[in-house]
Parts: C-alpha cells; sequence; structure tokens
C-alpha cells in the first residue's frame, strides 16, 4: 500500500527530544479530527443553524462520545434506524456511510437527506459496485458489525463476503479464482490488513488488489506517527472512544510498534494514576474523530503531575480538505 496521499506533505525524519531522565510527552502529530469527520460534524452543526432544531442523525455521526454528546445538546436527536425518524422530517447520514436499502428506506418515508458519508468510504462504495457489476466476488476485510462495513457491503451483498479474523479466510468460497478482489474498511490497522491480505493470497494466487489504497489517509497516518514514538514510550495514551475502529487500533499499533503500555480513553479524568507509576516518557495520541481540546486536557491533567515538557513528534503534514455535501452547499 502506498505510504503518499493527497493532499499529504512528508515531514522528514521526525526528531524525538527531550531529557532521558526527566518526565515528558511525546505527543503525535497528526493526530485527532480527519477531513472526512471535519466535513460531517459541520454537516450536522449546519443543519441545526439552517432549518433549527431537531435534526435527526441516523446512528452516531462520528465514532466520539463528546462529539455526540455536545451536537445532542444542540437540538440533534441521534436513531438507529430511519424508522425512528418521523415521515418528512430531516435526516443525516453519518460519516460512515449507509446502504442503498437505507436510502430506500429514507425515500419511503418521505425524509429530507443529508448524506455526510466521508468522500472516502464513498469510493470504496463505487469500487464495489464496480467489481459487482463486473461480476467478482469481493472479500471485505473489516470488522464484523461495523456501521461502515455494513453500509459498504450493502451496496452488493450477494457478491461481498465478509473477512474479519483470519478464521474466516479458511471460510471464503468464490466462484472463480481469477474474478477475486480485496477491498477493505477504511479504518483498519494497515498492518493486520496486509496480513489478511497474505493469508487471503495464499488460497487465491490471483487475488486483485484494490485500484487505489482503500485505508484512508488518517487512519495511515495516525499510526505511522504512534509508531515513530512508541518504542521511546513508556505509556501511550490514546484519546478516544471504544467504538471507534481507527482509535482502537492506535492502541495496538504502539503495543506492536514496542510501548511498554497503552490505553484508550474518552477523557483525562478515565486515566487510572497508577498506569504512570514508573513512567517517564508518555505519547499521548487520538483517534480521528477527535477534537483536539479533549487531547488538550489530557496534556494539562499530566502537566499537573509533572509531565509538563512536551514534543511533538510530527511524521506528516495533513492538508485535505472536503466539500460539505451537496445538499448543504446551495446554504
Amino acid at each position: 500500500m502506498s505510504s503518499a496521499s493527497p493532499g499529504i506533505e512528508p515531514a522528514g525524519t521526525p526528531t524525538i527530544t527531550g531529557t532521558a531522565s526527566g518526565k515528558r510527552v511525546l505527543l503525535a502529530k497528526p493526530r485527532g479530527y480527519c477531513a472526512g469527520v471535519d466535513r460531517a460534524v459541520i454537516a450536522v452543526e449546519k443543519a441545526l443553524e439552517v432549518y433549527g432544531a431537531p435534526v435527526y442523525v441516523r446512528k452516531e455521526i462520528v465514532h466520539n462520545k463528546h462529539v455526540v454528546e455536545t451536537l445532542r445538546e444542540r437540538g440533534a436527536i441521534f436513531v438507529d434506524e430511519t424508522s425512528e425518524v418521523p415521515e418528512g422530517a430531516l435526516v443525516v447520514f453519518s460519516a460512515h456511510g449507509v446502504s442503498p436499502m437505507v436510502h430506500q428506506e429514507a425515500a419511503d418515508r418521505n425524509l429530507r437527506t443529508i448524506d455526510a458519508t466521508c468522500p472516502l468510504v464513498t469510493k470504496v462504495h463505487k469500487e464495489v459496485n464496480r467489481f459487482a457489476k463486473d461480476d467478482y466476488d469481493i472479500l471485505l476485510i473489516g470488522h464484523e458489525g461495523h456501521e461502515e462495513v455494513e453500509g459498504t457491503a450493502g451496496e452488493a451483498p450477494d457478491k461481498v463476503q465478509l473477512v474479519d479474523k483470519a478464521e474466516d479466510v479458511d471460510k471464503v468460497e468464490v466462484r472463480d479464482p481469477s474474478k477475486v478482489i480485496w477491498l477493505s474498511q477504511t479504518t483498519l490497522s494497515v498492518d493486520e490488513t496486509m496480513e489478511r491480505v497474505d493469508q487471503l493470497r495464499e488460497r487465491f494466487p490471483g487475488l486483485a488488489d484494490p485500484p487505489s489504497d482503500d485505508i484512508c489517509y488518517a487512519t495511515t497516518n495516525r499510526q505511522v506517527a504512534v509508531k515513530a514514538m512508541a518504542a521511546e514510550c513508556d505509556l501511550v495514551l490514546v484519546v478516544g472512544s471504544t467504538n471507534s475502529s481507527n482509535s482502537k487500533r492506535l492502541v495496538e499499533v504502539a503495543l506492536k510498534a514496542g510501548a511498554r503500555a497503552s490505553y484508550l480513553v474518552d477523557f483525562a479524568h478515565e486515566v487510572d494514576e497508577a498506569w504512570l507509576s514508573g513512567v517517564t516518557t508518555v505519547g499521548v495520541t487520538s483517534g480521528a474523530s477527535v477534537p483536539d481540546e479533549l487531547v488538550m486536557d489530557l496534556l494539562a491533567w499530566l502537566a499537573e503531575r509533572g509531565y509538563g515538557d512536551v514534543n511533538e513528534v510530527t511524521t506528516a503534514n495533513e492538508k485535505i480538505t472536503f466539500a460539505p455535501p451537496k445538499e448543504l452547499r446551495k446554504v
């Protein structure tokens, strides 16, 4: 998989400074909000501003407790299914995307819709349609039950098979081994995904690769930044919610890259002070759906406990932005 993405400037070899004996924090960059999350959150805020409350949102707009609660306080109503939205009301589809069936359900209920699906997820949807049309068997690497996976597989449910765990590889059945392609959820661990691809290729040597990387630039960049600092860290704290796939992957990446311990927390007050016992260097990062104010809160919490020396570890500079959903461009 390629390491460069449009709108990404390499930062060169990261330099890690600070004294070896004093307490310090290594702060990963890039971290936090990606362009797709920013676009989705702004879409709900703009809908509330233009149309007024309530604005319904199918599922969590992004996987972050703080963001969801903040929008709920402003008048957003989060529902699990379109059937819970009153007929004729306004509903926003989350950044994770929805299947054609959900779009049809909304149309049947005469709902006004704003589609805040991340454009990088939409790209994978289009790949599914393209290869389904060409009668390929599509092996979708992703986590069972994740909203993105449900939306992507729903584009061509008769052609898509989900591959989550290693044992799923042996369960795959294809019609023609020469017409098989793998695609992936956008928020996976790059290393774990390629492990799964290698396992699939052992069974299907003719397995085709996606036309371009499916794992999004933000997921990749945040993992690269963590890898750059993890071996220096006694502890890596990842700010993010437990239902955030990319945030959970950062914990796993930190541990595999040499961090002695790593934990996922939504807020600074969730950090167990016992985790700091004997710790000199704390690494800090955040998932792609996390506002930076939560990271700043964590840095302040750490500073109160002697970890005031903060060194930023920069591996890329992100400049990607996405246009608002088409339904909001005129307003």
